[in-house]
């Protein structure tokens, strides 16, 4: 005996047999409501009608039923399978209000086909009509499905098939003319939000309220931010559509302020999840911008004291030619460089002062690694959330008598730092309630 625990297969059983019927009924009622409704628009691209019709691609669309059950067989226990189908659940429920909200209706005239591919066309038409666009569901699934199986610990030829398969199954939403351009990213963004909102175990769920949370004002900002976006997006159409990517970035930051916190982010040692990095892939890019905008003038990280260095995120030429032997990360929306090892994260939300809790955490982490090399506490400028953390552990260590020592200290070396009252006051608590970092 290999001593595995047994698959969890009669659970998937009991979600397949609830996930069936409740796809044919709620998809099927869609259509019918579409269907019945005197006008229904199109959305696509002109260029759309160059895009070819080639019938074989059925099979890898229609392959997708097949990997929708198997998919359940990656899931190595009941809370995988309860979390792969609540997943599945949550992506058929929003793209089926999506599709009751905004119907929407494929424009061109598929062509005649026979043999084989035409018989699988004329079974598909039997039940898909052509409304159910945007966000194309099939591209949904896709997502969460491929996801399954992309974490099975498989060879090489084995991954790149798995990768290889999906990527045909992506296009051939398009080569049978069952969906427009915009149905494919719109429902890939529908499948990366169910994965980011029903996260892997170890994430904290967006849906759970965060105590570094309740920053409305700031939320409202980026909320606003993201309604200027989407009707930007809206009022000019065509390519500009694109901007509906950080309208909703922007939009889902405003909820990590307002409710999930730090932990909306989703970031661990080994980086964001897969989810935020492309969710947050544009607040990501611009935050970036900013931090070597603001950091131009001062970019390499500066000595404070013993093996301490203090900086910004650095890219990995910086932290290789730094000679680093650990990072502690205070940042929580940027991602680090992947050579950055030991990596320690203590996720802060930008322009928010951190709890105690986190800057003791922080501070007692620098501690444990100043005996291994250099350290560099970083964030996103280098200027408050990663200097708080270097306060901290000056006090508790007991290099700088209180909170205004440690400040003047680090001021010498990073005359840009900002700790206001806010910081002043986390750090106050870390002190009075401080002990000897081990």
């Amino acid at each position: 005996m290999n001593g595995k625990p047994p698959l969890p297969w009669k659970r998937s059983l009991l979600w397949l047999l609830f996930l069936g019927p409740f796809f044919f009924l709620s998809y099927g009622q869609a259509n019918q409501l579409a269907a019945s409704r005197e006008a229904v628009a199109s959305l696509y691209f002109a260029w759309e009608r160059q895009l070819p019709f080639l019938p074989w691609t059925i099979v890898p669309y229609w392959s997708i039923d097949l990997l929708y059950g198997l998919s359940f067989l990656c899931c190595r226990d009941a809370r995988a399978v309860d979390r792969h189908g609540q997943r599945l659940l949550a992506a058929q429920v929003i793209a089926v209000a999506c599709f009751l909200a905004f119907p929407l209706r494929f424009a061109f005239a598929r062509p005649a086909t026979d043999g084989l591919a035409g018989a699988m066309f004329t079974a598909l038409s039997a039940f898909d009509q052509p409304y159910n666009q945007a966000p194309s569901l099939h591209i949904a699934l896709l997502v969460l499905i491929w996801f399954q199986f992309a974490k099975l610990p498989l060879a090489r030829p084995w991954r790149l098939l798995v990768h290889g398969w999906a990527l045909l199954i992506g296009i051939s939403v398009l080569t049978t003319w069952q969906h427009h351009f915009i149905d494919v990213p719109t429902g890939a963004a529908l499948g990366l939000f169910c994965l980011w909102l029903l996260p892997e175990a170890g994430l904290r769920s967006p849906l759970r309220r965060a105590a570094d949370a309740g920053h409305f004002r700031l939320a409202a900002l980026y909320a606003g931010a993201a309604a200027a976006l989407l009707a930007s997006a809206i009022s000019l159409g065509g390519l500009a559509l694109v901007l509906a990517w950080p309208a909703l970035s922007l939009l889902l930051v405003g909820w990590n302020y307002a409710w999930a916190g730090s932990a909306g982010f989703q970031k661990q040692a080994g980086g964001h999840s897969l989810a935020a990095r492309w969710l947050f892939a544009p607040y990501q890019f611009a935050a970036w911008l900013n931090s070597r905008w603001w950091t131009r003038r001062h970019p390499a990280p500066v000595h404070i004291a013993g093996a301490v260095w203090l900086g910004r995120m650095p890219d990995a030429t910086a932290y290789a030619s730094g000679g680093f032997g650990a990072l502690i990360d205070l940042s929580a929306e940027l991602p680090a460089p992947r050579l950055a090892t030991p990596h320690h994260v203590h996720p802060c939300l930008d322009l928010v002062p951190a709890a105690p809790e986190v800057l003791g955490a922080a501070a007692r982490e620098i501690a444990q690694r100043v005996a291994d090399g250099p350290v560099l506490v970083a964030c996103a400028l280098g200027y408050s959330r990663s200097a708080a953390a270097v306060a901290a552990w000056l006090q508790l260590s007991g290099l700088a008598a209180d909170t205004e020592a440690a400040i003047r200290l680090i001021r010498e070396q990073r005359p840009q730092i900002v700790l206001d009252d806010g910081w002043r006051a986390s750090l106050a608590q870390v002190d009075a309630a401080g002990s000897e970092p081990a």
